[in-house]
């Protein structure tokens, strides 16, 4: 994750889907319009004041006034929604950490679901891909230890540590019998924000994070897969999946790359001087695909920033959508900063597509539903995949969404009934991706229905 000031004291959203996901904008209190309270306001403060004197008074040990004032406000902000809390210490620090991309340990990002540590994705080149832990694993045991119960910040920095030093997991995943352990050694979290290949002449971009100058660092990769095709480049698959956000800035830039006018995002909040509006600029100088076929690729793990891109791009026709539903988080969060050592995050506006779209529980549905069929374990996690709407106390979209509709049917092409064995035997180890590549190359610019030309 990363932060740009726009200007000192001014709102930058940051998008990360669950421990990594928020839409941050750096905020000192003090300019915030915060109404003067005391205990004399009403009879809500009088209780929270003889609760607090009841404990100093009573409790059986002797208790820290800051041990209490934190629980308060933790207790204040766990009551509105998952992604609003207060931040101090280590907890503040850590997040910093994440914000600046780097740091050591896993390369996890994870949720509390009631009580149990759940993955909500790996990163793509992590430590914890590389020993195969997948989304929708719960963590149970760290090196032999129940954290079950526990808070999630507590496990998150169990889990931190030096680059090279191990952690045994115990990991329950659905359709497993029994709780399995995997070994994981800690690297140094640093991921390359966008990488790029050229397949069959199309190419292909993968998002890791909207770290950066993703923007500029796509458009390169463009420039580069130009060249190494020749000039006979056949289009670009944008791969969004498992991407949980970052800056909603480097969402906007990116966007702005294939597009040349037109609305990319608008936020809206309960004040006035939270709502704003995100329009191409052209600021990479026109389409940097030059007109041709672009199909962005999503799942379940592609939350906020991703959402962003995928919802501009599918709105204003400019590409495919494929893949599976998208995480739905359509809220921006913004970082109050008491002091040096303390922040809350809170809830302050929701985001929208250019049609008016609210990503919120529903996400994006793709234009063309592609399971992995590649993963035989990917239609089974693929039910039980943890979005938005599976997280407690999560904000309710304005329009009444329809489960059932959101999950509809797939496409009914053959391919989609191979097996895994079958595409293992054709070299075939990511369909998803296969299929958006052989779209491109067979279809081209027919391959984009009237909707999203």
């Amino acid at each position: 994750m990363t932060l740009k000031a726009k200007k000192p004291f001014r709102a930058l959203p940051i998008l990360r889907a669950a421990l990594l996901v928020g839409a941050v904008s750096l905020i000192p209190a003090a300019t915030a319009g915060l109404a003067a309270v005391d205990a004399r306001s009403g009879p809500e403060f009088g209780r929270l004041l003889t609760v607090y004197q009841l404990v100093k008074a009573q409790y059986v040990e002797q208790v820290d006034d800051d041990k209490l004032i934190a629980g308060a406000i933790d207790g204040m902000l766990a009551s509105l929604d998952p992604h609003s809390n207060y931040l101090e210490g280590a907890t503040l620090q850590r997040l910093n950490t994440m914000i600046d991309g780097n740091y050591t340990g896993l390369g996890l990002s994870v949720v509390m679901d009631d009580g149990a540590v759940k993955i909500v994705a790996p990163m793509r080149g992590s430590p914890a891909e590389a020993a195969g832990l997948k989304a929708g694993d719960y963590i149970t045991h760290l090196d032999g230890k129940l954290i079950y119960g526990g808070e999630l910040d507590d496990a998150v920095a169990q889990m931190r540590g030096a680059a090279g030093t191990s952690i045994r997991l115990t990991i329950f995943r659905t359709g497993r019998d029994a709780p399995f352990d995997v070994t994981v050694k800690r690297g140094v979290i640093s991921l390359a924000p966008v990488t790029s290949k050229l397949t069959d002449n199309v190419g292909v971009v993968s998002v890791n994070e909207f770290s950066r100058n993703v923007g500029v660092d796509v458009a390169k990769a463009i420039a580069d897969l130009k060249g190494q095709a020749g000039g006979k480049l056949a289009g670009i698959v944008l791969d969004l999946r498992q991407n949980p956000g970052g800056s909603l800035d480097e969402a906007v830039g990116l966007s702005d790359l294939f597009l040349t006018k037109g609305d990319i995002v608008s936020q809206r909040g309960r004040n006035a001087q939270d709502n704003e509006f995100y329009r191409a600029e052209s600021v990479f100088k026109g389409d940097a695909a030059a007109g041709l076929p672009v199909i962005v690729l999503i799942d379940a793990g592609s939350a906020s920033a991703s959402e962003i891109v995928a919802g501009a791009l599918q709105d204003q026709h400019r590409a495919l959508v494929m893949g599976e539903r998208s995480f739905g988080k359509g809220s921006v969060q913004s970082l109050f900063t008491l002091d040096s050592e303390h922040a809350v995050k809170l809830t302050t506006a929701r985001y929208y597509t250019p049609s008016g779209r609210s990503v919120q529980e529903g996400g994006i549905e793709p234009d063309i539903r592609v399971p992995q069929l590649s993963d035989p374990d990917a239609a089974k996690r693929a039910q039980l995949a943890l979005r938005e709407s599976d997280l407690r106390r999560h904000l309710v979209n304005e329009v009444s969404l329809d489960d059932k509709k959101l999950e509809g049917d797939a496409q009914t092409d053959p391919r989609f009934k191979e097996t895994p064995e079958q595409l293992k035997a054709k070299g075939i180890d990511d369909f998803q991706l296969y299929y958006a590549v052989q779209t491109v190359r067979r279809t081209g610019a027919a391959a984009v229905p009237a909707r999203a030309r």
